[in-house]
């Protein structure tokens, strides 16, 4: 695990998580939705681990306890998976803009890139369309998330890193069993070359007898298959926990002395306690 704190980054996961929690409250009707606060305050505590990249055999962590907000506005929404704008809404079509965020990694701690730059924090920023597909219940649906996201790197500095896109379709069921709701999901994750760069290239100033110079190229990253569940112990405490399976076979970058194992698992544990929010209501 890295030994050096970055507030940004606990920040920006705390809201990743938060949205992950808010996410799994598969919501089945506009009435359903219209009836929660226009904001919600809080404060949430939790932890999340990580592969330190896709294909490492080391991992990052964090232990998380932060404030959060919620807000469900007619185009600024910090809600469900996404903090951002939303640009078109109807019941069973968006399109908004937001944001993803993962932990940096020290190279000190990756054997593999002892040597090599830091993984900075990454932020994702981008478009993405979503939509239902099919309403199996009034308690469930399927529904459809294609985001295209620039890649930002926080590490002394901002720089692009590439773009990546990760189509994926997920199962929402409001009540599982005795109020857990659940959000599973597959998909698939596509990078163009200057992010498979980042993960797996290997400039020849850095190139060793062991990890030799490598090149990356364009296209599949990985698969995925995340589950997320929640559950309200009071009005104003809620758990959560998800877990993503990651799966690199078939990756464009296979022969690169940085992909280490054909497979990962992120794991996230949570509680969010709400302590305010308003009389006003959202309208969807």
């Amino acid at each position: 695990m890295p030994s050096y704190f970055r507030p940004n980054t606990l920040i920006c996961l705390a809201a990743t998580l938060v949205c992950m929690a808010t996410g799994a409250r598969a919501q089945s009707t506009q009435s359903t939705q219209s009836a929660q606060p226009l904001w919600e305050a809080g404060a949430f505590i939790g932890a999340v681990g990580t592969p330190a990249y896709p294909a490492s055999s080391d991992r990052t962590g964090r232990v998380l306890a932060l404030p959060y907000v919620i807000y469900r506005g007619d185009v600024l929404r910090i809600d469900r998976s996404n903090v951002g704008a939303r640009l078109v809404h109807t019941d069973d079509f968006e399109v908004d803009v937001g944001f993803a965020a993962s932990l940096p990694a020290s190279s000190r701690d990756v054997a593999v890139r002892n040597g090599m730059d830091d993984l900075g924090t990454l932020f994702e920023f981008g478009p993405r369309v979503r939509g239902t597909l099919a309403r199996l219940s009034p308690g469930s649906r399927i529904r459809y998330d294609v985001p295209l996201r620039t890649v930002l790197e926080v590490n002394n500095g901002i720089r692009i890193q590439g773009f990546a896109v990760e189509p994926e379709l997920t199962l929402e069921v409001r009540d599982v069993y005795d109020g857990w709701r659940l959000s599973t999901g597959v998909s698939v994750v596509i990078g163009d070359s200057r992010l498979q760069n980042y993960f797996y290239g290997v400039p020849a100033f850095v190139a060793t007898a062991q990890r030799p110079a490598f090149e990356a190229q364009a296209g599949l990253l990985a698969k995925r298959l995340s589950i997320s569940t929640a559950k309200a112990i009071t009005p104003d405490v809620r758990v959560f926990s998800f877990v993503r399976y990651e799966n690199y076979d078939g990756a464009a970058n296979r022969a690169s002395p940085l992909y280490v194992q054909t497979s990962g698992t992120a794991a996230g544990v949570g509680l969010t306690w709400t302590f305010a929010r308003s009389s006003d209501r959202a309208r969807d």
